[in-house]
């Protein structure tokens, strides 16, 4: 099972970008699909979750800002990024709980700086 995240990079404050994650493989029966992210000399800390019912999660610091949304037919979690703060600066990690096992994608850089 591989998990293919894409669509960091580098954005002004206030700009937008959109993640991406892919599960491929010997996957099957999904029910969470997370991000979370992780800063330099910090925790990683769970930014947002869906779940198989459709049912979301979001941290404080990101609700109103984030949405998460998924598509099960092509096993991608998505992550829309609106009004980014500087403080959004982290390598940014999908994860995966499926009824084989928990899987987690290798990061993506999102760096917001003017």
């Amino acid at each position: 099972v591989q998990l293919q995240a894409s669509g960091g990079g580098l954005v002004q404050p206030g700009g937008s970008l959109r993640l991406s994650c892919a599960a491929s493989g010997n996957i099957f029966s999904i029910n969470v699909m997370d991000w979370y992210r992780q800063a330099p000399g910090k925790e990683r800390e769970l930014v947002a979750g869906i779940r198989s019912t459709g049912n979301t999660v979001y941290a404080d610091s990101v609700q109103g800002r984030f949405t998460i949304s998924r598509d099960n037919g092509k096993n991608t979690v998505y992550l829309q990024l609106n009004s980014l703060k500087p403080e959004d600066t982290a390598v940014y990690y999908c994860k995966v709980i499926s009824r084989g096992g928990t899987y987690w994608g290798r990061g993506t850089q999102v760096t917001v700086s003017s």
